[in-house]
């Protein structure tokens, strides 16, 4: 039970929690609520915290809607931070946590596609919601008793499992062209439908995608990869003519076959799709991606069965594929540390196949990549909506478990300092003989330092290798 005590400090009320206490989410904007309410405000819980109460999931975080204006209520909350002022919303972190409070508002415009040209502000939590972006997200409650406040209704829809625009649709989507693919979003994430006049208002509007910046869409493709309905939502983004124009190097995969022996699900696109749907909720956003471009680089490098002579060919796909994900990273201002590990997955997702019959160093290397579970993840993913082969898989699993960390990245046993001070000068040698050394360690050939010295005088001499 919490113990709230008063001090008169002159700033105001704030419930104060025992020092063991961890604030939840739902404390703290109680709190702001109570704050706004106690100074003669209305304060009320608003959007996807509702809905996230009313489905009953825990909401990740609260928004509160009062008509108290920016300034009075940075007035209140001295902490606070004016992320949006200008648009009526100000951002309270507190106890690591954070809730943004927006004040009643109507907008007048989206010259932008995204932000008001003009606000405007009003008393009544009504006219707020009519501005929002769906039913679903326009219920108002009480912080106190539960009391919900249906102006639009979305808790209709939340019990038909429904996707509705509020008001007009292609107003909606006018305002703010995101807001297309968070219905896909949604309606993936719950497995709801979209009700059809929103539904085809964003077949209408879908071109108009491409106005929005290439970080609000890196940002709505990754959650909806990484929300545990990877399928349904690339699928929705599909049929709602969404997925050509943010991502026309995936929709490219429809309908390109695939030799039946590997892959008896079909073509390029069913593959992906069977991948996607193996993806968790709160998988790691780079192996998402990783799944999603894997084989990106198949539709340009398809060869017939008829010209190659045996079988449908994809050769070159992964070389192609990595330059194609590379420029789908770099157009979605991906860093560069993401960019490097979802290159990688698609480089590496072909070798495989090899591992029964690499050699002990080129395997030790191989499973020692940064982040290797992400690769084997795929891998595993990959063969499951394929051939369901897990040989290779298995093979890695039973390595990886016998095989000491120590073996697989030995210490290096000679160092540059170390070759120089055997008579060898600085140069392209060095790169040669210390890449020849750690084979042979790899390989098991030497375990000592003075062994490694040997091995290197035995094949490489100071004197040549210097001049």
């Amino acid at each position: 039970m919490l113990t709230v005590t008063f001090e008169n400090t002159g700033l105001p009320w704030r419930p104060r929690m025992p020092h063991n206490h961890c604030v939840t989410p739902r404390e703290m904007a109680n709190s702001i609520c109570d704050t706004l309410r106690r100074n003669g405000f209305q304060a009320l819980l608003v959007g996807g915290s509702v809905r996230d109460v009313l489905l009953g999931r825990e909401p990740a975080d609260y928004d509160v809607t009062t008509d108290a204006t920016p300034e009075q209520v940075t007035g209140l909350f001295p902490e606070s931070v004016a992320v949006g002022a200008q648009f009526g919303v100000i951002l309270i972190p507190r106890d690591g946590l954070k809730v943004e409070v927006a004040t009643f508002r109507s907008d007048a415009g989206y010259s932008d596609g995204r932000h008001p040209d003009r606000v405007i502000y009003s008393k009544t939590a009504e006219e707020d919601v009519q501005r929002r972006d769906f039913t679903i997200n326009g219920l108002l409650m009480r912080h106190d008793n539960g009391e919900v406040l249906d102006f639009v209704g979305g808790q209709a829809d939340l019990k038909a499992k429904t996707i509705r625009a509020i008001g007009e649709p292609e107003r909606r989507f006018r305002e703010d062209k995101l807001r297309m693919m968070r219905a896909v979003r949604f309606a993936a994430r719950f497995e709801f439908a979209i009700e059809p006049a929103t539904g085809n208002a964003i077949y209408q509007h879908a071109p108009e995608i491409r106005q929005v910046s290439a970080e609000r869409l890196r940002e709505e493709l990754t959650k909806l990869l990484t929300e545990g309905a990877a399928r349904r939502g690339f699928e929705l983004l599909d049929e709602r003519g969404l997925l050509l124009q943010v991502l026309p190097e995936i929709f490219a995969m429809k309908g390109i076959p695939q030799p039946p022996q590997y892959h008896p699900e079909g073509d390029v696109w069913i593959h992906t799709r069977l991948m996607l749907e193996g993806l968790p909720a709160g998988v790691s956003p780079t192996l998402a991606w990783g799944v999603l471009l894997h084989d990106v680089g198949k539709p340009p490098t398809f060869r017939p069965a008829s010209e190659t002579g045996d079988r449908i060919r994809f050769d070159g796909h992964v070389d192609v594929g990595v330059r194609m994900a590379e420029e789908i990273c770099r157009r979605l201002h991906f860093s560069n540390e993401e960019t490097e590990q979802i290159l990688a997955l698609v480089k590496n997702h072909m070798k495989f196949k090899d591992v029964e019959t690499m050699r002990a160093s080129t395997l030790k290397r191989f499973v020692r990549q940064p982040h290797f579970d992400e690769h084997l993840a795929l891998h595993r993913l990959d063969c499951l909506s394929s051939n369901r082969q897990l040989q290779s898989y298995e093979f890695v699993q039973r390595f990886l478990a016998d095989t000491p960390p120590e073996q697989v990245q030995p210490e290096r046993l000679l160092s540059g300092d170390d070759l120089l001070a055997m008579g060898f000068r600085p140069g392209p040698v060095f790169s040669e003989i210390l890449g020849s050394l750690e084979d042979a360690q790899l390989e098991g050939q030497i375990k000592t330092r003075g062994e490694a010295q040997e091995w290197v005088l035995k094949r490489f001499s100071p004197i040549k290798k210097g001049r």
